[in-house]
């Protein structure tokens, strides 16, 4: 009835509990790119197919599980090792699977830090497009994250969460996945001129398509950082969290000055590139995890 696609790249730490919250599903891939720990064996040993494919961006990976995994499924399931599927979520999929109206779904997640849902802090509900029909659902990488291609109206939402781990493998590891996703994201806020945004989404979008509108246009704002602390921890009460909600606010404020940071360095090397002088770039610590 359903498939579902993992992608994976050291999750030893996760790989076993996410499989287990997936058990009722009779089609499991896992698309491995390149783990060294136990992840492939784990995964082996609860059942799921494993694949391999080097790692070049999430869309191309999701995109390349659906076209090359041989799914037994028209519906898929797309996770991360570091998500969960509780019972009430697997529910909704089946109902979905059988009687659904649209092409694919957006899904919400619970983010869950330091022991505790932050369900201010995390912006309870974000979305993802994360399930779909294997040949519709394809996606597109836009800064460090990926879009499903659907127009909005085929388009359906899931009131059933995902339980999202982000922090299961220490903040360490959240500094260095999110040093390589500033980078993506600082390219992407390169690019994006005011005159490419489409105003009218503001009006007549959906949700999903004016939050992506907004995040365009924020591009344009001073202090960054600043206001990306204060709407998490005062806007949106996060305060109401407690100490983690306050430091998972920081978090999102140190990811944003990066973000400006690596966009002022890049703009810096494009000057020197455009005025004929010679210079060393600036090395920025990147690492081979998705």
């Amino acid at each position: 009835m359903i498939s579902v696609l993992i992608l994976t790249l050291d999750e030893e730490v996760n790989i076993g509990a996410c499989l287990d919250s997936v058990a009722w599903a009779d089609d499991v891939l896992v698309l491995d790119s390149g783990s060294e720990d136990r992840t492939v064996e784990i995964a082996r040993e609860k059942g799921a197919r494993v694949m391999h494919r080097a790692f070049d961006d999430f869309a191309s990976q999701r995109n390349y599980g659906l076209e090359e995994g041989n799914l037994r499924h028209d519906w898929v399931l797309h996770l991360d090792a570091d998500e969960r599927v509780p019972p009430a979520l697997r529910d909704a999929l089946r109902g979905k699977a059988d009687h659904g109206e649209h092409r694919a779904y957006r899904v919400p997640s619970k983010l869950m830090f330091q022991g505790r849902w932050l369900k201010h802090a995390g912006m309870y509900p974000t979305y993802q497009v994360r399930f779909g029909h294997r040949e519709a659902l394809t996606f597109t990488q836009v800064g460090h994250g990926q879009r499903g291609a659907l127009s909005p109206e085929q388009v359906g939402t899931l009131d059933e969460p995902l339980l999202h781990y982000a922090f299961s493998k220490g903040i360490a590891d959240w500094v260095r996945r999110h040093n390589r996703y500033s980078s993506d994201e600082a390219e992407h806020a390169r690019e994006t001129r005011l005159r490419d945004v489409d105003w009218t989404a503001l009006m007549t979008g959906n949700a999903q398509t004016r939050r992506r509108t907004l995040k365009d246009l924020s591009y344009a704002l001073p202090f960054r950082p600043l206001l990306r602390f204060l709407y998490v921890y005062v806007g949106r009460l996060g305060l109401l969290d407690g100490r983690p909600g306050f430091d998972y606010a920081v978090l999102l404020a140190f990811y944003e000055y990066l973000i400006g940071l690596k966009r002022r360095e890049r703009g810096h090397r494009n000057e020197r590139t455009v005025g004929g002088k010679s210079s060393a770039p600036l090395q920025e610590t990147e690492t081979n995890e998705t």
